[in-house]
């Protein structure tokens, strides 16, 4: 097995990118490297000497990027011996991803019966961090009226229950244009105050809404079949009070192998291009 002493981390790709190559999916890489508990407050790149041998240090953080980048998935490291553990890579199916599925009814791309509805981003830390923080930044408890646009299954919704002190005088209304997600968000909301609709966010003039002191849209704005200025300017003079927010989310994360990967895939790159994003 492979062990990393005083090798610099480029070197540490190209070796692990090589070996990557004849590894099949779901093949496990390991390879050995200074126990990252061995000290505390030390920064990547300090020398580390044990039993006259000499490491260069590196946290379990740093193990965690490299494996997302290599489209890895990082499993729980084994002890190796009392200074050194085992990192193990396991090779992600990178197609193994609702962005390379084709729905008949381009509608249902996103919809209860897609790969797309085994994620939930309310389990994922930097998602539900960044949002909550948003929401408090908007003072959510003082919003009445809430347009969410590609509501999906309700996931934005259900965090703001959770924070807001003024859920149940809060009304909702959720747009999506796949029926079965806004099917599954009635059905998750009843209540009287919350509103799911099917329809298509280019034409939302057609249903009458009035005026919002928030309105939401995550991941959903930069679709190529949305005509993005027309509609964000639509939904500022024509959908927003003069007091109102609004919280726009936009991908900067694809979801492979049941793994969330940073960086948007670009056109002949063969990683993720986080300038793009």
């Amino acid at each position: 097995m492979k062990r990393f002493t005083t090798e610099p981390m480029h070197q540490i790709i190209e070796i692990l990118e090589s070996e990557l190559v004849n590894t099949q999916t779901h093949g496990i890489l390991s390879f050995i490297v200074i126990n990252p508990d061995c000290c505390h407050s030390t920064y990547a790149g300090s020398i580390i000497t044990y039993n006259g041998i000499s490491y260069i240090y590196r946290g379990y953080k740093a193990w965690t990027d490299l494996a997302q980048l290599l489209f890895c998935k990082m499993l729980t490291p084994h002890r190796y011996d009392e200074h050194t553990v085992e990192i193990r890579f396991q090779r992600l199916n990178t197609h193994n991803s609702f962005h390379h599925t084709h729905a008949d009814d381009i509608t249902e791309k996103y919809g209860v019966n897609s790969p797309f509805a085994r994620i939930h981003k309310n389990e994922e830390p930097s998602f539900v961090y960044a949002y909550t923080k948003a929401l408090h930044a908007v003072n959510i408890s003082e919003r009445n009226s809430i347009l969410n646009l590609g509501v999906n299954s309700g996931d934005e919704f259900e965090l703001i229950k959770h924070v807001s002190k003024n859920f149940s005088q809060t009304h909702f209304t959720g747009i999506d244009h796949s029926a079965s997600a806004i099917s599954h968000a009635i059905r998750r909301f009843r209540c009287a105050n919350a509103n799911m609709i099917q329809h298509d966010i280019n034409h939302l003039e057609t249903l009458g809404l009035g005026r919002f002191q928030l309105i939401i849209s995550i991941g959903t704005l930069q679709s190529s079949g949305v005509d993005f200025k027309p509609l964000f300017m639509s939904l500022v003079q024509t959908y927003l009070t003069s007091e109102g927010a609004i919280i726009l989310g936009f991908p900067n994360s694809r979801w492979i192998d049941g793994e969330m990967i940073y960086g948007a895939k670009a056109p002949n790159y063969s990683y993720s291009e986080m300038s793009l994003v």
